[in-house]
């Protein structure tokens, strides 16, 4: 009997192990991805798009060739319901679909929930593809305008990122327009050394991007801030950071306080052997991980490795992050900000190397699906 492996979400971390299938089929199974939607975006191209950059097709990867290049059966559907007990994926589509394995790399939710009451003026980031939709369309229709004012709620390395692309963007377009940043200020680049705060900090101020360090909740014109200001927004981009899908809650797979997939460095449950996760989705149990694109991409191949391991009944590898990451963030203007460890630098070379990474990670797995 052939055993089935369901890999769930076309995250960065899923992308690896479709290679790794097309280069090495996997005998005595039967492969299944099922996945929101037949393209995934490079969230670290979004904010680049945002400036005008790059175009919807640099970022976006065809799924459904990739899929067929692994040997995978594609499924465009949300998971919306896990019973680990009895092995048994719940989708959108009403279908139930047994598994012998499963990986989730689904991501996590937009945290919207103080901010649903501002309607369509509300752009989440998740999921990409619908956020690059709905901004497309406020541009389109609010080009006619002279005045325009933006916030982004987040002040995350996403929610920097996408403030000062959204900047770029609107500059061409608007003689009278506003950017704000919101944030409570312990979670301004949290994670990141003081310095790229500070040179943040600057770029944001020279960019005359307004920083409000502060919790916010939505109305219908705007965000109320807990500072008791009212701030008048035509549009707020969420990039609140994630929680963890509700769906998860009855799963029977063992959790954190906060509902994230309890792994090991080995990217397996803890309480389920046949279950991986990686992503957003997760909580580390051996360390404080930060959810970041770069663990996700970093951690594809060694997700890819053990779940062929667990099925073959070998080894599994442990997906251990350098104790210094590399990271760019992106100013939209073709600099970015580099880090590693102590080193904090800015510049355009700095956005070429970025710019260089990112091209290279999506053409990787565009090539793959073109030509094999």
């Amino acid at each position: 009997m052939k055993r089935r492996i369901i890999l769930a979400g076309g995250g960065h971390a899923h992308l690896a192990v479709l290679a790794d299938w097309a280069a090495r089929p996997l005998d005595n199974t039967e492969r299944w991805l099922v996945t929101s939607s037949r393209h995934t975006a490079y969230s670290g191209m979004l904010p680049g798009w945002l400036a005008g950059i790059y175009r919807a097709n640099e970022l976006l990867i065809d799924l459904k060739p990739l899929a067929e290049r692994a040997g995978a059966r594609l499924v465009i559907a949300d998971a919306v319901r896990l019973d680990v007990a009895a092995r048994t994926l719940s989708l959108s589509s009403g279908d139930e679909i047994g598994f012998d394995f499963l990986s989730l790399a689904t991501g996590g939710e937009t945290d919207i929930s103080n901010l649903a009451t501002l309607g369509d003026r509300l752009l989440p980031v998740r999921p990409v593809g619908t956020f690059m939709e709905r901004w497309s369309t406020f541009m389109e229709r609010t080009v006619l305008t002279n005045t325009v004012g933006i916030a982004v709620a987040g002040g995350g390395a996403a929610g920097v990122e996408l403030a000062l692309g959204a900047e770029t963007a609107i500059r061409r377009f608007f003689r009278n327009a506003r950017v704000s940043l919101v944030t409570p200020r312990e979670g301004f680049l949290s994670g990141h050394a003081p310095r790229v705060r500070t040179r943040a900090l600057e770029e944001l101020a020279k960019r005359r991007i307004d920083v409000h360090f502060a919790q916010a909740a939505g109305t219908e014109g705007g965000l109320l801030l807990s500072n008791g200001h009212f701030l008048p927004a035509d549009c707020v981009i969420a990039a609140t950071g994630s929680r963890a899908p509700r769906w998860l809650a009855r799963s029977g797979l063992a959790r954190n306080e906060d509902g994230f997939v309890a792994v090991g460095a080995d990217m397996r449950s803890t309480s389920h052997d046949f279950v991986f996760a990686a992503g957003d989705i997760i909580d580390r149990i051996d360390r404080n991980l930060e959810r970041s694109g770069v663990h996700a991409v970093k951690a594809g191949p060694v997700l890819a490795a053990n779940l062929r391991a667990a099925i073959e009944g070998t080894e599994l590898r442990q997906y251990q992050p350098r104790s210094r990451t590399l990271y760019l963030l992106a100013l939209g203007d073709k600099r970015a900000i580099l880090s590693w460890g102590r080193i904090v630098a800015i510049g355009n070379w700095a956005w070429r190397i970025k710019d260089w990474i990112d091209r290279s990670f999506v053409g990787r797995y565009t090539d793959l699906a073109r030509h094999g």
